[in-house]
């Protein structure tokens, strides 16, 4: 097999470029269309689907997290959809000059996992670092994307906006192409996104497609090596930090799951409020106080707009009371479970070990397949 150019097709382009620049309200629709799709057959058939999803260790998991992703990724599994999740520990340092408490980080985030109800018997946890032929894909990927691609990618555009002038390490420009190992090495089919990473995911299909056009198993009646994955879109809570700002763990204004009750008393007591008495559920007018009634329904189960009829004129002292006491008794199996964990460090060690055992066994057979499909076995 003779060395052939990079080719992009028009399709590949059109995708990655509308995808990249957020204007393909057609793709967009494409995306949103075939996860509905996923959806209502995942309910009928879990047993087709193998789910990879995972998180940086950069900070300690808070609610923003619990809510977003981890209730789902438990929902998942107990559906009985084959689930991976990925502490990715290697990318931390795209963006970050050390790798400061990154084991304690590390562990904190198992902890999370199995404190929420992620079963190790039925997902697989692992850490990146740990899966060396997982890596090693990352080569020969690395040859089927151009450099203008990487660079129209979102997240590498805004890293590269945001240096101030500082050079943009190697491993952030080729990060979309480390997510898509992370993806294709266990040759996972669907992968939780929103609709911002659709991009990156778009990426990780186009790498597929065109590992199996370059290297002859996408033929007509062929297996291809790996499965374009499709993304599986769900909707969002859209939870603000304390301070009314975007949520994030560098800002400090998240409530960790490994807060004591106490701790989340004094964070939410702190909660940014505004002036007016009347307590209301309405997110664009008032969005803080909105914040605080979402809160509260989140962990309760109840209607936004009751539990905010039913605060009243009781002010913001009675809605922090109110969320605080919610958000307690729904985080307190949580905190018992995690206060469990956190006293066999040796467990959390033997889950660990097993979940990078499994990982390694599939990525080394995935990463044999690769190298028959490129014909480069030797032995």
């Amino acid at each position: 097999m003779t060395s052939e150019p990079l080719q992009t097709d028009t399709r590949e382009r059109d995708a990655i470029d509308a995808l990249s620049d957020s204007t393909s309200e057609a793709s967009l629709r494409r995306s949103v269309e075939r996860s509905e799709q996923i959806w209502d057959d995942l309910a009928e058939h879990p047993d087709r689907y193998r789910m990879l999803t995972g998180d940086r260790p950069t900070g300690h998991l808070h609610l923003g997290h619990y809510f977003g992703s981890l209730r789902n990724r438990v929902a998942l599994q107990d559906q009985g959809v084959d689930t991976w999740v990925l502490i990715a520990d290697y990318q931390v340092i795209t963006d970050r000059d050390t790798v400061d408490s990154i084991q304690e980080r590390v562990f904190s985030l198992l902890t999370d996992y199995l404190a929420v109800g992620i079963d190790p018997a039925r997902t697989t946890i692992f850490a990146h670092s740990q899966v060396p032929s997982l890596n090693q894909l990352v080569l020969p990927f690395l040859s089927l994307v151009t450099d203008s691609e990487l660079r129209r990618n979102p997240t590498v555009k805004a890293e590269q906006e945001a240096t101030g002038g500082r050079p943009m390490t190697g491993l952030m420009l080729t990060y979309p192409v480390h997510q898509a190992a992370d993806i294709l090495f266990c040759k996972a089919n669907v992968v939780p996104v929103g609709k911002d990473q659709l991009p990156h995911l778009e990426q990780t299909r186009v790498v597929a497609r065109r590992f199996d056009e370059r290297y002859g198993r996408a033929g007509e009646g062929t297996t291809p090596v790996f499965p374009a994955p499709d993304a599986l879109l769900s909707e969002v809570p859209n939870l603000l930090g304390t301070d009314g700002q975007k949520m994030s763990k560098s800002r400090g204004n998240v409530i960790e799951l490994r807060m004591s009750a106490d701790e989340t008393a004094r964070a939410i007591k702190k909660a940014v409020t505004d002036a007016d008495r009347h307590i209301t559920y309405d997110p664009t007018g008032r969005p803080e106080v909105s914040n605080l009634v979402l809160l509260a329904s989140l962990t309760t189960g109840r209607d936004p707009e009751a539990i905010a009829e039913e605060i009243g004129d009781g002010g913001s002292g009675t809605l922090k009371r109110v969320v605080t006491e919610a958000v307690n008794e729904h985080l307190a199996p949580v905190r018992a479970r995690r206060a469990e964990l956190e006293a066999d460090p040796a467990e959390l060690r033997r889950v660990l070990a097993e979940g990078n055992a499994h990982a390694n066994e599939v990525a080394e057979a995935t990463l044999d397949e690769v190298r028959e499909a490129m014909q480069m076995v030797y032995a």
